[in-house]
C-alpha cells in the first residue's frame, strides 16, 4: 500500500495535475493526518499528513513512490445560508463562529454542514437557509496554516498572545490555568466543541 504524506506548496504545470490521480473526500476526512483511503481509482492508500493539515479541494499531495495525487473535495450535504441585509448575514456569521462551527464564507451566503439545530437559529435570526449538494470549503484557521481551534500545538502560544494584548489594553494582569489538554483525537477537525465551558476574551 502506498503511503501519501507531503502537500506541494510549489505551483506545478497544468498538464502534471491533470495527469495526477484522484482523491475524493469530505470536509471531515480532509481534516484527519491518517486516514485509509481509496484513490477514485480504486486503489487503497495511507493517507498520513502532518497533524493539524485540513485539505482542500486542488490541492496536489505527493506518495511516497513519487506520484502526484490531486484532492477533490467531495459533494456532501450543506446548508446555504443568505440574508435580506449584510447585518443579518453578519450575526448569522458570529453566532456560528460563537458556536466553533466550520464555515465557508462567500460574497453573499455562508455555506456549512447540514445540521437541524444551527438550521433553525438561523432561520430565528431571520437568514434565509436552503439545502443543498455541494463541495464544502470553510474557512482555516485566522493565525495561518491550519484549522485551530484548541486542539493543536500552536493554540497555547496563539492565546498567550491574545492575553498579552487583552492585559496590555485593561491595564492588568492575571493568570489562565485553564486545561486546555482535551483528552480527544487530536487528528480531525472535530465539531463538537461543548466542553469549552470558559469563554476567550
Amino acid at each position: 500500500m502506498r503511503t501519501i504524506d507531503k502537500r506541494l506548496t510549489a505551483k506545478l504545470a497544468p498538464v502534471l495535475v491533470k495527469r495526477a490521480a484522484t482523491l475524493t473526500l469530505a470536509f471531515d476526512a480532509r481534516c484527519k493526518s491518517r486516514l485509509a483511503a481509496t484513490l477514485d481509482g480504486g486503489e487503497e492508500v495511507a493517507l498520513v499528513m502532518p497533524r493539524g493539515t485540513v485539505l482542500a479541494d486542488g490541492d496536489v499531495l505527493v506518495a511516497d513512490d513519487g506520484a502526484l495525487v490531486r484532492v477533490i473535495a467531495a459533494v456532501e450535504d450543506v446548508l446555504v445560508v443568505r440574508a435580506p441585509d449584510a447585518l443579518t448575514l453578519t450575526r448569522a456569521a458570529y453566532h456560528l463562529g460563537n458556536r466553533h462551527t466550520p464555515v465557508e464564507v462567500g460574497a453573499d451566503y455562508l455555506k456549512l454542514e447540514a445540521d437541524p439545530v444551527l438550521e433553525a437559529m438561523l432561520r430565528r435570526l431571520g437568514a434565509q437557509v436552503d439545502h443543498a449538494s455541494a463541495p464544502f470549503q470553510p474557512e482555516t484557521g485566522a493565525y495561518g496554516g491550519g484549522h485551530k481551534h484548541g486542539h493543536d500545538e500552536t493554540f497555547s502560544e496563539d492565546y498567550a498572545l491574545a492575553q498579552k494584548v487583552f492585559d496590555e489594553h485593561h491595564g492588568h494582569a492575571h493568570p489562565h490555568d485553564h486545561d486546555h489538554s482535551h483528552d480527544h483525537d487530536h487528528s480531525t477537525c472535530g465539531h463538537e466543541h461543548g466542553h469549552h465551558g470558559h469563554a476567550h476574551r
